[in-house]
C-alpha cells in the first residue's frame, strides 16, 4: 500500500508532531507500506533552517525507509499571526504541487497546522484518492483561544473550512476522546472518527540511572530537580512556573527548563528580572539526548495555561516521562488528569494555582511511599501507550479506509 503523508513537522525537528509521524511511519514501513512524506525544510520553532539544510524549491531524501520530499515554504519564527499564516499557506500550496507527482493509494494530512490538512483535501480531489485527516489540535478553536485572530469573519470562515475538511475526509483520526466528542458536535458521524492517542517509544524511553556527568556539568548534584522539557510557547504558561520558582522557600529544589519556542526570549527576561538562582534554562536538545535529562529529573512538570480548551488535550510528554518512570506533576485538567489519576502516575495541581502547585510538589518530595507508587504507576501507563502498538492500530484503520 502506498501512503502519501502531508505534515509540516518532521525530524530532525523534535516536537511532538514530528516524533509521532516519524515513529508511526517507521512502523508502517516494517508492515510493508510504501511511505512518502511531504514536509518543509526543518526550522521549528525558531524559524531558522537547520544546519545542513537550505530552503530550496525541492529535495528528496530517504530516512529509515521513508521517502521524504521537502518543499520550499515562507519560513518565519512561530510568532506573528500574518507571517505564520503565510508560512502555513505557502507550505500547503507547495505540498499540493509536489503531491501531484507522487503515486499513492491514500493521502494522510495532519493538523496542526490547519493548511497542511487543506493540502490533503486538495490532493484528494485532484488525484481522486481517499484522504484521512489526522487531528492533533483543534483548529481554529486553538486560534480563538490564543486570541490570534481579531476578526469574527475570518474565524467564521475557518470554522466553515474546518467542517468542510471533516466532511470530505474518508476517515478522521484524533488523539483524544474529547477531540472526538468535539467533532461529533460539529455534525460528523462518530463512525467516521477513530482515536489513536500519543504514546512513547519504549526503545528510547526506559528507566535510566541518573546521569552523574550531566548532573556535575549542570552543577545540580544534591538538588531535587523539577524539569520541563519541551516547547516554550504561549500555551505552556511557563511564566507562572517561574513566578512559583521565585516564591519557592525550599533551597533544595531546582527548576530545569530545556527547549525553546515563541516565549523563550520573554521567559529569559523574566528569569533575569527575578534574579532566579534556582532556575536553569537550556537550549533544546536532540530527541536521543532527552532521556539523559529525564534521568536526572525527580519530578517531571507538565503544564498548560488554564483554559477549557486544554481540558481536551493530552500532552505527549506524559507518555515519554511515564516510560522513564518519573513521577508527574500535572497542571493540565480534563483527559490528561484522568489518565494520570487512573494509573496513579503523579499528582494534579490546578493550572495557575500557586498554592496548589506547592502543596502537591511538597507531597511528592516528602511522601516517599506515594512517590514510589507513582513510579510504578508510570510503568503501567507506558506499557498501555506503547507507540508501536498504536502505530499498528492506525495502520489497520488506513488499510480499511482504502479497501
Amino acid at each position: 500500500m502506498r501512503i502519501l503523508f502531508i505534515t509540516d513537522n518532521f525530524p530532525p525537528e523534535v516536537n511532538a508532531p514530528a516524533t509521532r509521524t516519524y515513529e508511526h511511519c517507521k512502523e508502517w514501513v516494517k508492515l510493508g507500506a510504501d511511505i512518502t512524506i511531504i514536509t518543509c525544510f526543518p526550522n521549528f520553532p525558531q524559524g531558522v533552517v537547520y544546519d545542513g539544510y537550505r530552503n530550496k524549491l525541492y529535495s528528496k531524501e530517504i530516512t529509515e525507509g521513508i521517502k521524504v520530499i521537502r518543499v520550499w515554504s515562507y519560513i518565519t519564527a512561530n510568532e506573528g499571526f500574518l507571517k505564520r499564516t503565510l508560512d502555513y499557506f505557502s507550505f500547503a500550496v507547495m505540498a499540493t504541487i509536489a503531491g501531484l507527482f507522487v503515486k499513492t493509494d491514500t493521502i494522510i494530512a495532519t493538523s496542526p497546522q490547519f493548511f497542511a490538512a487543506a493540502a490533503g483535501r486538495w490532493l484528494s480531489f485532484l488525484k481522486r484518492k481517499p484522504w484521512i485527516m489526522e487531528v492533533r489540535d483543534l483548529w481554529p478553536e486553538s486560534i480563538k483561544n490564543m486570541n490570534a485572530m481579531k476578526t469574527e469573519i475570518g474565524y467564521r470562515f475557518l470554522e466553515w473550512w474546518e467542517k468542510r475538511l471533516y466532511r470530505t475526509s474518508k476517515k478522521i483520526v484524533v488523539v483524544t476522546d474529547a477531540f472526538k466528542k468535539y467533532i461529533i458536535n460539529k455534525g460528523i458521524s462518530s463512525c467516521k472518527i477513530d482515536i489513536i492517542t500519543n504514546g512513547a517509544n519504549l526503545d528510547l524511553y526506559e528507566p535510566h540511572p541518573k546521569d552523574s556527568n550531566l548532573l556535575a556539568y549542570l552543577g545540580l548534584k544534591g538538588k531535587f530537580i523539577v524539569s520541563y522539557i519541551g516547547t516554550h510557547g504561549m500555551a505552556h504558561k511557563i511564566d507562572f512556573i517561574l513566578q512559583c520558582a521565585a516564591n519557592c522557600k525550599n533551597s533544595d529544589i531546582h527548576f530545569l527548563f530545556v527547549g525553546t519556542g515563541a516565549e523563550k526570549t520573554k521567559l529569559l527576561k523574566i528569569k533575569e528580572n527575578l534574579a532566579l538562582r534556582n532556575v536553569t534554562m537550556l537550549d533544546p536538545v536532540s530527541k536521543n539526548d532527552v532521556p539523559a535529562y529525564l534521568s536526572i529529573t525527580d519530578v517531571s512538570l507538565i503544564n498548560l495555561k488554564k483554559s477549557e480548551l486544554y481540558k481536551t488535550v493530552i500532552p505527549s510528554k506524559i507518555f515519554e516521562t511515564a516510560a522513564m518512570q518519573i513521577p508527574i506533576l500535572l497542571g493540565v485538567d480534563g483527559e490528561s488528569r484522568e489518565i494520570i489519576e487512573h494509573y496513579n502516575a503523579g499528582l494534579f495541581f490546578e493550572p495557575e494555582n500557586e498554592k496548589d502547585f506547592f502543596e502537591k510538589l511538597e507531597i511528592l518530595i516528602t511522601q516517599r511511599d506515594l512517590y514510589d507508587n507513582c513510579k510504578e504507576g508510570c510503568k503501567y501507563l507506558a506499557i498501555n501507550y506503547n507507540r508501536k502498538s498504536l502505530a499498528v492500530k492506525m495502520f489497520e484503520i488506513i488499510k480499511n479506509s482504502v479497501n
